[in-house]
């Protein structure tokens, strides 16, 4: 009686494994499916946060120097001379060079500083610095502050009436003989194009900011 027992309990058919085995494979699709999406989602955002990141900061390198335009410490001791204008626009206008005296404590010397910016070929963000003593000579070095850079415009803000404020907003051709008070620069990049996905999903971020070249105004 055992034995007759045991043969006629039911098993699992050949059909209801197939079932459930189509379920579990639609579960654990359905899960790698999620794990793919949200997987590329932080690493759209990630590099989101990258690029502006890199942006603010070369944004910032380019303003510090914007900002001395012009600077001329007036010490009876320097025997350095800032270039009158002391800025030198490009005629496409991607490009930019001021100039600005510098104390270097290390040597306790004068020095003149001359930096100038620029987006070359190979998409990159150029700052290029002379330093010239006041004992004459130069020393000259380019350093790449940002990648991926699809785009950097300069405007300048012109002073028509001398009254010390921005009166409108011109390329570098149209400055003319008027008085450069201020500059707005345009600074474009993208991500890295080593991820495709990436490249595909993240618009290129803008960063637009203006200064006054105040050492200029006050002359």
């Amino acid at each position: 009686m055992k034995i007759q027992w045991i043969f006629k309990q039911k098993g699992v058919t050949l059909i209801e494994l197939l079932v459930a085995l189509v379920i579990c494979a639609v579960v654990i699709g359905s899960i790698y499916r999620l794990f793919i999406v949200q997987t590329r989602a932080y690493t759209v955002q990630d590099q989101v946060v990258e690029v502006q990141q890199s942006v603010r900061g070369a944004m910032e390198i380019l303003l510090r120097d914007l900002r001395m335009t012009g600077y001329d410490d007036d010490n009876a001791a320097s025997t350095v001379t800032v270039p009158t204008p002391p800025i030198v626009m490009g005629a496409a206008g991607n490009s930019i060079a001021v100039s600005y005296e510098y104390f270097n404590t290390t040597t306790a010397q004068y020095e003149l500083h001359t930096v100038s910016y620029s987006d070359d070929a190979t998409m990159r963000l150029m700052r290029q610095l002379t330093v010239t003593p006041g004992g004459g000579g130069s020393n000259s070095t380019t350093e790449s502050i940002l990648e991926n850079v699809d785009d950097l415009t300069f405007t300048y803000g012109i002073d028509t009436d001398e009254n010390g404020s921005v009166d409108s907003w011109v390329a570098a051709a149209g400055v003319g003989t008027s008085k450069v008070i201020a500059v707005r620069a345009s600074l474009t990049a993208r991500p890295p194009s080593l991820n495709p996905d990436v490249q595909a999903r993240v618009i290129p971020r803008t960063l637009n900011s203006a200064v006054s070249f105040r050492n200029l105004i006050m002359k």
